[in-house]
């Protein structure tokens, strides 16, 4: 997995992505709206007047179907859209609870998005935008109609309290009294925080079942204790490797799955990570006795090496996806299989968007909570050829 991918680190500086003015700032400004529904991000829809039409607004510390007062905090008037903070509760979601946390909510710290919403809930938003996320950009909704993305649920995963307690590793920042922090959201304001209920009591654990792995300190590690356990299950499921198929690991970190990869493929088969990072790649080496490693840009290593037909590919790119230049080069070498690991909907629906235009279809989706009381969702898709997904669906 790449140093470069998973949600972003809670606390660490961002930069600023608030856009040029075109206008009055509309900031402090407070409506009453009725909440539509969740959109990609950790927030809601809603819609406030603008002279003779409506303004969308992207609102947190809501749940659809609320009546809420929501204060805009950024935006001017000559924006597409606003944002803003529901600030005071009309009428509550059935859904709704108080945060664990003394400091999340409006205009405090930035880290948690849904910490107002029942665990189960949380899970069924987080589907809600996997679905429209396929549907809108890889248009799912038509080439898709059976159940595998209508009937998506987000699995939980062993390894957190009630949805805390989870994150392995963390990162503060150090105020100057001594006293450290997190940031608001969307800002570098930094709000005092004693205790982060996210953080979990101990640290990482680098072995998954029978094999240990070697970390560099600061490289990338899933920082949900049941992370890793979940998705080598997750791919080896889809992807049922069989003895002596070969199977290409892009964006491989340290290879955690090349190992499993190698153990499935045997020792008749053959397995390769390509990795952006030369220190993860180096590591991958030495967690994955045998396998072929190269480090590199991954679009630019495939266009000079691993040629020929490959049975079995793993993408587990950054949080941009793994685009057009790296899926061009996958299909190129014919897959049977490919298992796309994914921590952006959005990321996801386009690679799946650009896979179907060279003939390959989603033909599995499973999805993991593996960032709770965050709007993250980590999703593992299978994609296959078409008429190898058609067949399996008629027979199926």
């Amino acid at each position: 997995m790449s140093g470069r991918r998973g949600a972003p680190r809670r606390g660490g500086r961002r930069p600023d992505r608030r856009r040029a003015a075109r206008g009055a700032s509309v900031v402090g400004r407070r409506y009453e709206v009725e909440v539509g529904p969740i959109a990609h991000g950790g927030h809601c829809v809603a819609r406030v007047p603008d002279g003779d039409a409506t303004r969308v607004v992207f609102v947190r510390h809501a749940l659809p179907g609320e009546h809420v007062v929501v204060e805009l905090t950024e935006g001017t008037e000559g924006d597409r859209f606003w944002r803003g903070d529901a600030v005071r509760v009309l009428s509550a979601s059935p859904d709704r609870v108080a945060a664990p946390c003394p400091v999340a909510g409006p205009g405090l710290c930035g880290g948690c998005d849904f910490q107002h919403v029942t665990l189960t809930r949380q899970r069924e938003l987080k589907a809600e935008v996997v679905r429209e996320q396929l549907r809108r950009i890889a248009g799912l909704d038509r080439d898709q109609p059976e159940p595998l993305v209508r009937d998506l649920v987000v699995e939980p995963v062993p390894g957190d309290v009630d949805g805390l307690r989870w994150r392995t590793r963390q990162r503060y920042v150090e105020l100057p009294d001594g006293r450290r922090g997190m940031r608001k959201h969307r800002s570098h304001e930094v709000v005092p925080v004693d205790d982060c209920l996210l953080e979990a009591a101990s640290g990482p654990s680098y072995r998954v079942r029978e094999h240990a792995f070697e970390v560099a300190d600061g490289g990338f590690w899933q920082v949900h204790p049941g992370a890793p356990e979940a998705l080598v299950g997750a791919v080896l499921d889809a992807l049922a490797p069989r003895p002596g198929e070969s199977a290409l690991d892009l964006f491989a970190g340290v290879g955690l799955f090349s190992r499993f990869l190698l153990d499935a493929v045997g020792p008749e088969g053959r397995a390769a990570a390509v990795e952006g990072d030369p220190v993860a790649s180096g590591l991958s080496r030495r967690n994955c006795p045998g396998i072929d490693t190269t480090a590199g840009d991954v679009a630019e290593v495939l266009r000079e090496e691993y040629p020929g037909h490959w049975d079995l590919v793993v993408l587990d790119p950054p949080r941009t996806g793994a685009k057009r230049a790296v899926v061009e080069q996958v299909v190129a070498r014919s897959p049977r299989a490919v298992a796309h690991v994914a921590c952006d909907p959005a990321a996801l629906a386009r690679d799946v968007s650009i896979f179907a235009e060279h003939g390959y279809r989603l033909a599995g989706l499973r999805a993991f909570d593996l960032f709770p009381m965050t709007h993250h969702v980590e999703c593992v898709a299978l994609l296959e050829p078409a008429d190898r997904a058609a067949r399996q669906r008629t027979t199926s």
